[in-house]
């Protein structure tokens, strides 16, 4: 698990192409992550340019992972919760580029997500994937409890009815 930068993502036109990219690929490869195969990437672009314009305002950090120049994977940090809940906060659209999994990188990821989490006060993480998702594993690796899962949530990349694992995490007891 070497070899990886991550950082925060300052909106910039060339991190949006980048993670454009990754977001169409993670979808033609089957990752269920809210969009349909085939994703425009239009359509693509335009999530990442409110996602940026959301984390320019402080409600959410995209973080990258780089292989060189090369985005190898990102994962969103959503901050923003209702009133009530200044404590939580939502892990989203965790992925890795096809070439580069199983090299640690979605690890990395989450482990900076978590630290980043504290820094900002939030010591309890939220997050949900498709019930067949490889992240599955990982989560639980990471020590990520689950809450439940419903069955025939949601619509896989290509059409597919799946389940949603809901997943949580206590930071204060790490």
């Amino acid at each position: 698990m070497t070899g990886f930068e991550i950082k925060p993502l300052p909106y910039d036109n060339r991190h949006i192409a980048q993670l454009r990219d990754l977001l169409v690929e993670t979808v033609a490869s089957g990752g269920s992550v809210s969009f349909m195969h085939p994703l425009e990437p239009e359509t693509a672009e335009a999530f990442w340019e409110g996602a940026m314009n959301s984390a320019q305002s402080g409600e959410r950090i995209i973080l990258g992972a780089f292989d060189g120049e090369k985005l190898a994977g990102t994962v969103s940090l959503v901050l923003v919760q209702t009133a009530n809940q200044p404590h939580r906060a939502e892990i989203s659209k965790l992925m890795t580029s096809v070439s580069c999994r199983g090299r640690g990188v979605a690890t990395l990821l989450m482990q900076a997500a978590e630290a980043l989490a504290l820094q900002h006060g939030r010591t309890h993480l939220m997050l949900d994937t498709a019930s067949d998702s490889l992240a599955v594993s990982v989560y639980e690796r990471l020590g990520f409890k689950r809450v439940g899962e419903v069955p025939n949530f949601a619509l896989d990349p290509f059409g597919t009815l799946t389940g949603t694992i809901y997943f949580w995490k206590d930071l204060k007891s790490v």
